[in-house]
């Protein structure tokens, strides 16, 4: 991996600061007006506070040990897909969720990775303050540096509440992007056969 890349998707060694968000979050219940003390809100700032170490927790995944020699060598030159992977973030300009699935592929150069890996790796980038253009992009570059394969293709489609709660709050509007890259980016056949793959069956997303 390249050493950019790698010093990139390094864990941040400092912990969330859950007692400045219980803090902040105390302010804005005030600021809406409410009463923190009130039975129904008493406990809210702290479970709050809990819960964005686990919403974030990409920030600190080790991407060393997520990969945890779990590549392969192998004599293999056609596609691998995984598609359908689920996945949630949090838009980085509201801090609303969007939420979707993933659609991973690439044609190997002598190495594989473990299947359960490359979920892993749509988690470690969409558990960031994240907006899906990138998200898609770190996911491939991720691929691409780790496996230097043939080509990688990641396709993302997302739902987000932002445009769903307010502003347009257009319920059914669907977000989809796409980095393509080698093969899958020179060669028009090698990208359809990924893009048939991943339209097969697919349903709805939904929340």
């Amino acid at each position: 991996m390249k050493k950019n890349q790698l010093e990139e998707n390094l864990p941040v060694h400092h912990e969330i600061d859950t007692q400045a968000i219980e803090s902040a979050i105390q302010i804005m219940l005030r600021a809406f007006g409410e009463d923190p003390e009130r039975e129904g809100l008493k406990n809210t700032p702290n479970r709050v506070a809990r819960m964005y170490p686990e919403l974030l927790a990409g920030y600190r995944a080790d991407p060393i040990k997520l990969v945890n020699d779990a590549l392969f060598s192998v004599d293999y030159d056609d596609m691998v897909i995984v598609r359908d992977i689920e996945f949630y973030s949090l838009c980085e300009h509201h801090m609303l969720p969007f939420i979707g699935r993933a659609h991973v592929a690439y044609i190997p150069k002598g190495k594989v990775i473990g299947l359960s890996k490359i979920p892993r790796i749509v988690d470690m980038f969409s558990r960031r303050l994240q907006i899906q253009e990138r998200m898609t992009r770190q996911i491939a570059d991720f691929i691409d540096d780790l496996l230097k394969p043939q080509g990688v293709a990641v396709v993302v489609e997302g739902l987000h509440l932002c445009s769903m709660m307010r502003g347009v709050r257009k319920h059914d509007a669907r977000m989809t992007t796409s980095t393509m890259l080698g093969t899958f980016r020179t060669k028009i056949a090698t990208r359809e056969e990924f893009l048939d793959n991943i339209s097969r069956g697919a349903g709805p997303l939904k929340i």
